[in-house]
C-alpha cells in the first residue's frame, strides 16, 4: 500500500476531506468563514463531524476567480491552520504558491493540496521535495479566470492521465518522493460536464496507476446540471449535497483514496456504505 494511504487510513475506508474556504468568493460558501474565528469554529466542526483531513484554502479557484496577494492568502489561512493543528486535526493547505505552502507546513499543515499541480509556481516542486510532506497534484491547464478555453480533449481520461504522469515525473526529478504524491483528476477545472462524467465513470484507469487518487466533486456544476429542473435550470450548489454523497460512494467503490467535500456527515456515511459494499463483493 502507498505510504500516504498507510499513514492516513487504518481501515481501508476512503477518507473524507472537509473543505474550509477562508475566502469571500468561493462558489458555494464564499464569505461564510472569512473571519478567523468563524473559520476555526467551522474547522473544528468538520473534524468533530468525522473529517479525516481539513483542507484550508485562502484563495478561491472557482471559474473566473482572480488571484489574491500572497500576504493576504497567508493572513487568511495561517492562524486557522495553527489552531486546528494544535488541536490534533490533520490539516492540508489548499494553495498554488510555494511560499504559502511552506509557511502553512511550518504552522502545522501536514499536507499540501495544489490545484495547479505545480504549474502555477515553478518553486513548488523543490519545496515539496525539501519539506517531504504529502502533496496532492491536481490536473490543471490554466488559471481559473480562463480555464474553460482549455477544455478540449480527444479522450479526457487518457489525456488527464498522461498529463498527471508528466507532472509526477517532473516532481520526482526535482527530488520529491513518489510515495508522498496523491493524484486528483481536477473535476470542473478546464473540464465540461461530459469530461467530469467520463473521468468518474473510468476512475479505475486512474486509481490503477498505483498512486492514491482524490476526487473533488462536491457541489460542482456538473452535479447541478445533472439535477436540472424541467426548465433546464441547474439546482443551486447548496442543494447538491445528497447527489454529492452519491458520487462519493461511487468514487470510493471505484478505489478513490479520499473525497473532498463540504458536507462531512453525509459523505462519511456514503464512503462507509461503499466500504461495506465492496467488502462483500
Amino acid at each position: 500500500m502507498h505510504p500516504v494511504q498507510k499513514s492516513a487510513r487504518s481501515d481501508a475506508r476512503c477518507l473524507v476531506m472537509g473543505i474550509l474556504n477562508v475566502t469571500p468568493d468561493s462558489f458555494s460558501d464564499g464569505g461564510s468563514y472569512l473571519g478567523t474565528h468563524q473559520a476555526i469554529e467551522h474547522g473544528l466542526a468538520l473534524a468533530a463531524a468525522g473529517a479525516d483531513i481539513v483542507d484550508v484554502g485562502g484563495e478561491s479557484t472557482r471559474p473566473g476567480a482572480l488571484r489574491v496577494p500572497p500576504d493576504e492568502e497567508e493572513n487568511r489561512v495561517l492562524p486557522v491552520i495553527r489552531v486546528l493543528a494544535a488541536e490534533g486535526i490533520r490539516v492540508s493547505v489548499d494553495t498554488t504558491r510555494a511560499d504559502v505552502a511552506c509557511a502553512a507546513v511550518q504552522a502545522g499543515a501536514a499536507m499540501v493540496n495544489d490545484v495547479s499541480g505545480g504549474l502555477a509556481d515553478p518553486h513548488m516542486a523543490a519545496l515539496v521535495a525539501a519539506m517531504a510532506v504529502p502533496y496532492i497534484l491536481m490536473h490543471w491547464r490554466s488559471p481559473s479566470a480562463d480555464m474553460y478555453r482549455h477544455a478540449h480533449y480527444q479522450d479526457v481520461v487518457i489525456e488527464v492521465r498522461d498529463e498527471l504522469l508528466r507532472r509526477v515525473e517532473r516532481l520526482t526529478d526535482a527530488g520529491a518522493d513518489v510515495d508522498r504524491i496523491v493524484l486528483d483528476p481536477g473535476l470542473g477545472f478546464a473540464k465540461r460536464p461530459e469530461h467530469d462524467w467520463a473521468l468518474l465513470s473510468r476512475l479505475p484507469e486512474l486509481t490503477g496507476l498505483g498512486l492514491p487518487v482524490l476526487v473533488g466533486a462536491s457541489r460542482k456544476s456538473f452535479i447541478g446540471t445533472a439535477l436540472a429542473d424541467a426548465r433546464g435550470e441547474p439546482v443551486p450548489p447548496a442543494d447538491r449535497d445528497s447527489a454529492t454523497a452519491a458520487v462519493s460512494a461511487l468514487a470510493a467503490a471505484s478505489g478513490a483514496w479520499a473525497v473532498r467535500v463540504h458536507n462531512v456527515p453525509a459523505n462519511r456515511d456514503a464512503v462507509r456504505m461503499a466500504q461495506a459494499w465492496t467488502a462483500r463483493s
